[in-house]
């Protein structure tokens, strides 16, 4: 395999799909929203994308049965109030390499635009490198052009400030996607980001549900949120309790010190 290749498993005929990537990243933040998206609504795979820039790999699954690193596009058909078609991009794994990056993406959006596609949502995480709690505040949004930008407001989703970039899939479909004058918006949950972070995939679902119209439950998320909660909680009291020892041990000989001092 030389160049990536688009196994397509049914031909669907798509109207004007909105498309929307979630690749693996950051807290798996997007990958997770998207996942549970297409549990929900039920979405059919319709593409597997095979590349020579994935990771040079399998994966080993239940029973010792591998599985190939792989993209896979999902569609839906009149869904949500404006009843939309849908394109959703998941899979194990990101391209290695910018120019592995470059090769898919372009790829990809060559695909989405074969069938339709005008517009999209590019979703992953943003670290923070500490706990974050809540959903509400917790999504930051960039986008191709100023329409956009109008509509993150009008979802309160905060603007993100011209303090970095963003890196991987999501920054770059931006990207190209502006190129070939596709509207489209990147949204971005706040996580710690060292582990999978099903409360920042249910803050960015919440916001994705609004602008695309889409309906569909969170409860399953909140059952993953809740069990992410419990589970910062006990790993802060554990530091806690690993501070306070340590407070414990140095008392004794702050008290030696102290009394060397006076006497």
């Amino acid at each position: 395999m030389r160049t990536t290749q688009f196994k397509v498993l049914e031909e669907v005929s798509l109207n004007n799909p909105i498309f929307i990537e979630a690749l693996p990243g950051i807290g798996h933040v997007g990958k997770l929203a998207i996942d549970h998206v297409i549990d929900e609504l039920d979405a059919t795979k319709f593409v597997e994308i095979y590349s020579p820039y994935f990771p040079p790999q399998v994966l080993v699954g239940e029973g010792g049965v591998v599985e190939d690193m792989t993209n896979e596009m999902y569609y839906l058909k009149s869904a949500g109030a404006d009843e939309r078609d849908f394109i959703f991009l998941v899979g194990n794994c990101q391209a290695l390499a910018p120019e592995g990056q470059y090769e898919l993406c372009g790829s990809i959006l060559d695909f989405v635009e074969s069938k339709g596609a005008k517009e999209f949502y590019t979703l992953g995480g943003l670290a923070t490198g500490q706990p974050v709690e809540g959903t509400e505040g917790r999504v930051l949004g960039a986008a191709t052009d100023e329409e956009r930008i109008e509509m993150l407001k009008e979802a309160d989703v905060e603007i993100r400030s011209a303090d970095g970039g963003i890196v991987g899939a999501s920054g770059l479909f931006l990207g190209l996607g502006r190129l070939r004058g596709m509207k489209g918006a990147c949204l971005m949950g706040k996580t710690p980001g060292y582990f999978i972070d099903a409360e920042a995939a249910e803050a960015i679902l919440q916001k994705l549900a609004i602008l695309v119209k889409l309906e569909v439950s969170t409860d399953e998320l909140e059952a993953k949120a809740e069990e992410v909660r419990e589970m910062i909680s006990q790993a802060q009291q554990m530091e806690q309790e690993m501070l306070q020892r340590a407070m414990g041990q140095q008392a004794p000989q702050q008290a030696q010190d102290d009394l060397r001092y006076i006497g």
